[in-house]
């Protein structure tokens, strides 16, 4: 059971996401609350999963972020955000967000979101994708992306690319005939050579650096 935590401004927007997700078996809402309140009730509650509104008023969403990230434990967190909010799409993954949703998302795009998050991948929604692609990385950022993929062996950069496409360890590991404790050791390894990258930093890179168009998406 994946425990889940929505924090939003919106009591119309928690209550919405707290129905689309309690329908789903597999998934616990264990709270949802406003900004204010939002550290102690998500870390009080033993959240795995946090959607975050990237964008509130009485707490920034990404003070928000940052104090979650700071916590012995921290949840894996994705930011909710709307189309007219990308100038903190970039702030926000520097901080440690693990994926990007629109709040208009269907349905059943956030139960899989919730899900992969759940399982260690990364989610983006496409209409978001382009902004926290090109605001994160600057042209030297992805000179240096280049060069950095260069001292990964041929498996790490197999695993690179198919973070790039979002995928958790599980099924990179179904993907290319793993074990998943192999791919575990994988992606430790290249998030190291990178610099201590998180995933989606990582599937940025990857993206950037030209790897996930070279694996055919016959593979599987």
């Amino acid at each position: 059971m994946v425990r889940v935590a929505v924090v939003d401004d919106e009591r119309l927007v928690r209550s919405g996401l707290r129905m689309i997700l309690g329908t789903a078996p597999d998934i616990e809402m264990v709270a949802d609350c406003g900004g204010a309140e939002a550290v102690g009730t998500v870390l009080g509650s033993g959240a795995e999963v946090v959607l975050l509104d990237i964008r509130m008023p009485d707490v920034d969403g990404l003070t928000v972020l940052r104090q979650l990230r700071a916590a012995p434990e921290p949840p894996v967190v994705a930011m909710l955000t709307t189309f007219d909010a990308q100038e903190y799409l970039t702030a926000a993954l520097r901080e440690g967000a693990a994926g990007f949703l629109l709040k208009d998302s269907e349905p059943e795009q956030l139960v899989r979101a919730v899900r992969t998050l759940a399982a260690g991948g990364s989610v983006l929604d496409p209409g978001v994708t382009r902004a926290v692609i090109g605001g994160y990385l600057t042209a030297e950022d992805q000179a240096a992306a280049a060069r950095a993929v260069t001292g990964l062996t041929p498996r790490e950069s197999e695993v690179l690319a198919l973070l790039g496409e979002g995928l958790a360890n599980a099924q990179i590991a179904d993907r290319i005939g793993l074990a998943p404790s192999t791919v575990k050791d994988h992606v430790r390894a290249l998030l190291g050579k990178l610099g201590g990258l998180n995933r989606i930093q990582a599937a940025i890179v990857a993206d950037r650096a030209g790897l996930v168009a070279r694996i055919p998406r016959g593979t599987c």
